[in-house]
């Protein structure tokens, strides 16, 4: 920022050692108040609002993540993160994002020396021995959020999961500009604080108002809807709106997140985690449409019109159930299950210490096929 001053997956495969669970076009509905408390808003597509799709499902996921984070949080929407982002880097335009997320070339500021360049007058030290800016000698703002070094230190998130904390990560940027505008638990969608918290960000009230005037226009944003509509769409959004939970071998069902079961042969011990494991997930997103499914992969593979694996994964649509297993012809085997997006993606449970998130279907190298139920 230019801040310059309870059996899940397990079933029958537990035997046998198995796990459950070892960009993006599909955007999740995002119902916002207009200033006269009205909602508006809705599932929006990234070309009506202007914004990348790879950086809409950044921002998506970021804001999904806050409860994790900052439970205390209220009103964190993508427009807010998406409002920070054009202003700092108009959606990373000019840049490569990929698949990860990762942003290439690089989004570096300018050097913050007391120059005078670009408004600072006041030199601020290298605090990162040039790791995110490539500068040893002074800092500059760095990612598309335009965070200092130290800033995204004290703040910065792995938003996809993938190990690294990385201000150049679409994910991992708009995860953690999302935690500290919440700060220790404000309300952004009390119109005040939420100007409060974009002053914190930068300390202008110039840029608040720029800001601003993007998030209301991302707000009103007509209804275009992006998601498959009636009991498909229910199912996808409730899904989505689990991202960042943590994984709890056993956990989750129809009624939500829980905690698990003892223990996955990783030695994950589901009781003292509460989440979902990957087919506690499709549990409750299936719930949603009045489904009840059962418990483990293995045997929701029975539920609906199975799509064989051999048909490939054009067959698929979304909301269709996604499965890993052994043998892709046999149901017993399979160890892993999924909800199908669109575009290659599904959202899922992956596995102990990953938390529900959007993957490639490619992510596991077993796919045994599919079962549409709506």
């Amino acid at each position: 920022m230019k801040s310059w001053k309870k059996l899940g997956c397990l079933g029958v495969l537990v035997m046998i050692a198995a796990v459950c669970c070892a960009g993006p076009a599909v955007l999740a509905a995002a119902v916002v108040k207009n200033r006269g408390g009205k909602a508006v808003g809705g599932s929006v597509s990234a070309a009506a609002a202007g914004i990348p799709e790879r950086m809409m499902a950044a921002y998506l996921t970021g804001a999904a993540q806050i409860g994790a984070h900052v439970p205390a949080c209220k009103g964190m929407r993508w427009q807010v993160l998406a409002g920070i982002a054009r202003v700092e880097s108009d959606h990373a335009s000019g840049r490569l994002v990929g698949v990860s997320g990762d942003i290439q070339p690089l989004i570096i500021g300018l050097r913050l020396d007391g120059s005078g360049a670009g408004g600072n007058t006041t030199a601020i030290r290298d605090t990162d021995q040039g790791r995110w800016d490539n500068d040893t000698e002074y800092e500059r703002a760095v990612g598309p959020f335009q965070f200092l070094p130290e800033t995204f230190r004290a703040y910065g998130k792995d938003g996809n999961g993938d190990g690294v904390i990385s201000p150049h990560n679409a994910d991992d940027a708009a995860a953690s500009a999302a935690i500290y505008l919440c700060g220790k638990g404000r309300n952004l969608g009390d119109r005040e604080q939420l100007r409060k918290a974009i002053h914190t960000y930068n300390l202008s009230w110039a840029y608040v108002d720029d800001v601003i005037s993007g998030i209301d226009r991302y707000d009103t944003l007509g209804r275009t809807p992006s998601l498959p509509s009636g009991n498909i769409g229910a199912v996808v959004q409730a899904a989505l709106a689990q991202q960042g939970l943590p994984y709890s071998w056993g956990g989750g069902g129809p009624s939500g997140p829980t905690t698990g079961i003892c223990c996955s042969p990783g030695g994950q011990d589901g009781r003292t985690v509460t989440g979902f494991d990957c087919s506690g997930l499709t549990q409750f997103a299936y719930a949603k449409a009045g489904i009840n499914l059962p418990r483990t992969a293995a045997m929701q593979a029975g539920v609906g019109r199975r799509i064989p694996a051999s048909a490939g994964y054009n067959a698929l649509r979304p909301g269709d159930l996604i499965f890993y297993g052994y043998s892709p012809t046999a149901d017993s085997t399979i160890h892993h299950v999924g909800i199908y997006l669109g575009d290659g993606k599904m959202i899922n449970a992956p596995r102990p210490g990953k938390p529900v998130r959007i993957d490639p279907v490619t992510a596991m190298p077993d796919y045994a096929g599919g079962a549409r139920l709506l």
